[in-house]
């Protein structure tokens, strides 16, 4: 997948990003409002080590002990005995929940803050907590005091001992200020991650359900399933269920410059065999081939083209309704010798287009289009015509499309966009090649048109369009 793949998913899924993204927004404010403010305060602190003799050599020592020390100060600041010199029983564990120490590396100092939802306690437990931590480290650092005899020159302290200083200590070197601003929650960074989550789930979502989804959406898609070149791809109109022929405004609709398209491939597939009698047929039920049928069969028509139009859906007949003729009287009563073929052939349109319509609808489909009297007819047909158009039933629910293609020069396989599956096109041309029918080509059908505004041509010119075999 390239990138023009993900933006046209992002275009097409346009609806589940934006609702993605109203919710997501929606989710951080509520989460935003919800979250009390907190606050943090921070105090910093100093390790230093004793030293005794003012030698060079004891300062460095000195200097590798406070080392040595920071760390272990670290874990032991939110200690219980340090904690419980500031805060009341019940609320210890949530003062030591709420504290945290950092050594700043290469360096002997040290770094507490405390969090608390009152910015005023934050600073007070803050300054507390470095005052207790440093009495803490006097006292045990402390060496054990022993009482000597005292020589002449020793200096004595005020309490009559020698020495008594600690080895390490701490300083606290920054008092904790009252913060002014919450350190959380963050309305902006919650939104920008909310949007951020939104955006990349949806865009799973979207890529996930284009990976598992099988169904044809581009002409690439269907040549390589069918195994045959696409040669039209048929728009999606709003109307075209209510007027499913290309003969409204004027034949200037795209749809209909779509169809021309489609007569012009026809025209190509085979210069040395250019097929007489055309099965158009789909691989299930609702994919556009009864109306395919009855556009292709009036744009070969109004090119100049003796064309028939024969309704070989002997299970669901559609022709009739789409071109508001009588059915009653068809292909069926043909092949069981119940009336003659120029007398159940009808004359529609202008220009002048012969259909054939199904007749009444018989209990053994299949045995009848397999008929010998079927190949008779077809033969009579392709005398008199210069094109045949079939209208047959679906591949895959039932045999008769395979019947007619097995007997008929070509066949046309229409798919729908978004509906038929990859699977069932490969099941298709797998059944055609098997019977070794002649698959001429395939089209898309409703497939999403950028515009449905005719070509605004004035004069009665036809529009040519680009060959795409």
């Amino acid at each position: 997948m390239d990138l023009l793949h993900y933006v046209r998913l992002a275009r097409r899924n346009w609806l589940l990003i934006l609702l993605s993204l109203i919710l997501a927004v929606g989710a951080a404010i509520a989460v935003t409002s919800s979250t009390p403010p907190k606050y943090v305060a921070t105090i910093t602190m100093m390790v230093s080590g004793h030293d005794r003799e003012g030698s060079l050599s004891t300062a460095i020592q000195a200097g590798a002990l406070s080392q040595q020390r920071v760390q272990s100060y670290a874990n032991l600041l939110p200690s219980h005995r340090v904690v419980s010199q500031i805060a009341k029983d019940d609320d210890i564990q949530r003062v030591q929940e709420n504290i945290t120490a950092q050594v700043v590396p290469g360096t002997v100092i040290l770094r507490a803050t405390v969090t608390d939802t009152d910015p005023v306690r934050a600073a007070r437990l803050a300054n507390d907590l470095g005052t207790a931590f440093t009495r803490l480290i006097d006292e045990i650092e402390r060496p054990a005091l022993t009482h000597k005899k005292k020589r002449p020159g020793d200096k004595d302290d005020r309490s009559g001992h020698k020495n008594d200083q600690p080895n390490v200590k701490v300083t606290m070197v920054d008092r904790a200020d009252v913060p002014k601003e919450p350190v959380s929650p963050r309305p902006l960074v919650n939104l920008a991650i909310a949007v951020l989550v939104a955006l990349l789930a949806a865009m799973a979502i979207i890529v996930l359900r284009d990976r598992l989804d099988t169904t044809i959406k581009t002409s690439e898609t269907l040549q390589l399933a069918s195994g045959s070149s696409t040669l039209g791809i048929i728009g999606y109109e709003r109307d075209a269920r209510r007027h499913p022929l290309v003969l409204r405004d004027r034949g200037r609709s795209s749809r209909a410059e779509a169809f021309r398209s489609l007569r012009t491939n026809l025209q190509f597939i085979g210069v040395d065999r250019q097929p007489k009698s055309l099965v158009i047929t789909s691989c299930l039920p609702g994919e556009g081939k009864s109306s395919t049928s009855a556009n292709l069969a009036i744009t070969l028509a109004q090119a100049g083209w003796r064309v028939i139009l024969v309704d070989a859906d002997l299970r669901r007949p559609r022709i009739p309704s789409y071109l508001g003729i009588e059915g009653a009287v068809g292909l069926t009563d043909v092949l069981i010798d119940k009336a003659y073929l120029h007398n159940a052939v009808q004359t529609w349109g202008e220009p002048s287009m012969s259909v054939l319509p199904s007749g009444q609808i018989p209990p053994n489909p299949s045995e009848l289009l397999g008929s010998e009297g079927m190949r008779r007819v077809l033969a009579q047909l392709t005398e008199t015509y210069d094109m045949v158009i079939i209208d047959a039933p679906p591949l895959l629910p039932v045999t008769d499309a395979a019947t007619l293609a097995a007997t008929c020069d070509g066949v046309l396989l229409v798919a729908r966009h978004g509906k038929t599956r990859r699977e069932h096109v490969i099941r298709a041309a797998e059944l055609l090649a098997s019977i070794n029918a002649r698959v001429v080509g395939s089209v898309l059908n409703f497939a999403p048109a950028r515009s449905s505004h005719h070509y605004g041509y004035d004069y009665g010119a036809e529009v040519k369009t680009p060959v795409s075999v």
